[in-house]
C-alpha cells in the first residue's frame, strides 16, 4: 500500500482533533472536532479556514506564455491583467474535460492551480501540449510541493485577515489577487473561493504554511473553524461548482456541464476548439443539471435517475444541503428531461424518491461580492 503524501499542515490537523481520510493520495482532514455540520454552518455565518495545500501549481513563463495558455485552456487569458485570475477549463482534442483550473496572470509569468488528483496527469498533458505547440519561447514548471495552500471563507474573513497583511484587503476585488506578507510571511493573496462566500486564497512557501495558519486562527479566535473537506463539499454543491471526477470529466465537455461561459470559440485556435464547435452545431444531447428531493432522502454518486420510469442518467454528485434543508445533487440528464421544473426520480436503497429539476445555485444567500 502507498503511503499518503501529507500537507505542510499535518501535524497542526492532528493537534486540532481532526479525523484524516486519504483524498487525491493525501492524508486530509474529512472533519474536525465539531463536525461538517457546524463546520459548514460557520463558513455560511462567519468564516471557516481551510488547508487546500494539496492542490498543483504550475508556473509558465517565456515570452510566448500568454500564447501557449491561450492555446491550452478554452478562455481567453489575453484578456487578463496582471493581478487577475480566471476560471477555465482545459480541454482534450474531442472536447472531453482534462481538468478545471484557476489561471493568475503575475506580470512575468502564469500560475496554473490544478486539481490534487490530477498534478501528474494534467503536468504530462500541459507538457504534451507544449510539444504540439512548439516548444519553443515557454518553460513549464511543477511548483506543486513547494507552494502551501490556505482558504479563508465567509462573510467575516476579510475583517479576519485584514489586520495581518500589508495591503488593505477590501482592496482586492472579485477574482483579482496581491503579493502581501501575511503574518509576517511573504504570500499571494487571493480573492477567490469554492464555497459561494466572501473569501481569500492564500498562497505561501510551503515551510511557513504552518505559520499563516496558526496565525489566521488565532486572529479569527472565535469567529473562525478549521474546516474539513466534508463541509468544503457540501458547501460547493450548495453553490453548483463542479467537482472534477464526479461533475466533470474526459467523457463529459463543458457545453454540457454547463461551463459555456469559460469557453471562447471565437478567440483563435486552441485544443478542443473544433470538437466544441462541431457540438454547438449539432446541439447538445444531455445537459448537466441540478435537483432538489421532494421527501427525506439522501442522493449518493452512482444513484439511477429516472423519467416516466425510464432510467436517464445517474446522480454525479449528491448531498444533503445544511443550508438549504434538503437533499440536493447533480446529474446528466437528456435534452429532452432536463426542463428546470421537470419530475424525476432517484432510486434511493430501491425506492424511487421524487425530485424537481431546479437551476443552480441551490443555495442564494452567500456573501460573495463579485
Amino acid at each position: 500500500m502507498t503511503e499518503l503524501e501529507r500537507t505542510p499542515l499535518y501535524d497542526e490537523h492532528v493537534a486540532l482533533g481532526a479525523k484524516l481520510v486519504p483524498f487525491a493520495g493525501f492524508a486530509m482532514p474529512v472533519q474536525y472536532r465539531e463536525g461538517v455540520a457546524k463546520e459548514h454552518q460557520a463558513v455560511r455565518e462567519s468564516a471557516g479556514l481551510f488547508d487546500v495545500s494539496h492542490m498543483g501549481e504550475f508556473v509558465v513563463t517565456g515570452e510566448a506564455a500568454e500564447e501557449f495558455v491561450n492555446y491550452l485552456v478554452a478562455s481567453d487569458v489575453s484578456r487578463l491583467a496582471p493581478g487577475q485570475a480566471q476560471y477555465a477549463v482545459m480541454c482534450l482534442e474531442n472536447g472531453g474535460i482534462v481538468d478545471d483550473l484557476l489561471i493568475y496572470r503575475f506580470p512575468d509569468r502564469f500560475r496554473l492551480v490544478v486539481n490534487a488528483a490530477n498534478i501528474e496527469k494534467d503536468f504530462d498533458w500541459v507538457e504534451s501540449c507544449l510539444k504540439g505547440f512548439g516548444g519553443s519561447g515557454v518553460e513549464l514548471v511543477d511548483e506543486s510541493e513547494r507552494i502551501g495552500l490556505l482558504a479563508l471563507q465567509g462573510p467575516v474573513s476579510e475583517e479576519i485577515i485584514d489586520p495581518l497583511t500589508e495591503l488593505d484587503a477590501s482592496e482586492i476585488g472579485y477574482y483579482r489577487f496581491a503579493a502581501s506578507r501575511v503574518a509576517g510571511e511573504d504570500c499571494v493573496l487571493s480573492r477567490t473561493g469554492y464555497t459561494g462566500e466572501d473569501g481569500f486564497e492564500v498562497y505561501c512557501a510551503a515551510d511557513v504554511t504552518p505559520t499563516v495558519w496558526r496565525a489566521i486562527l488565532e486572529a479569527g479566535g472565535d469567529r473562525v473553524m478549521p474546516v474539513g473537506l466534508g463541509a468544503r463539499d457540501t458547501l460547493r454543491l450548495e453553490m453548483g461548482y463542479a467537482l472534477y471526477g464526479n461533475d466533470i470529466d474526459e467523457e463529459t465537455n463543458p457545453l454540457e456541464a454547463g461551463l459555456g461561459w469559460t469557453v471562447k470559440l471565437d478567440k483563435g485556435d486552441f485544443m478542443g476548439r473544433e470538437a466544441l464547435i462541431k457540438q454547438k452545431e449539432e446541439g447538445l444531447s444531455r445537459r448537466l443539471r441540478g435537483f432538489v428531493l421532494k421527501e427525506r432522502g439522501f442522493p449518493r454518486p452512482g444513484y439511477e435517475l429516472s423519467s416516466g420510469g425510464e432510467v436517464v442518467g445517474e446522480v454525479r454528485s449528491g448531498t444533503f444541503g445544511p443550508s438549504v434543508g434538503v437533499g440536493i445533487g447533480t446529474g446528466y440528464l437528456p435534452i429532452d428531461r432536463a426542463a428546470f421544473g421537470a419530475a424525476i426520480e432517484v432510486l434511493i436503497r430501491g425506492k424511487g424518491v421524487p425530485a424537481e429539476v431546479v437551476r443552480m445555485p441551490f443555495y442564494k444567500g452567500g456573501s460573495l461580492k463579485r
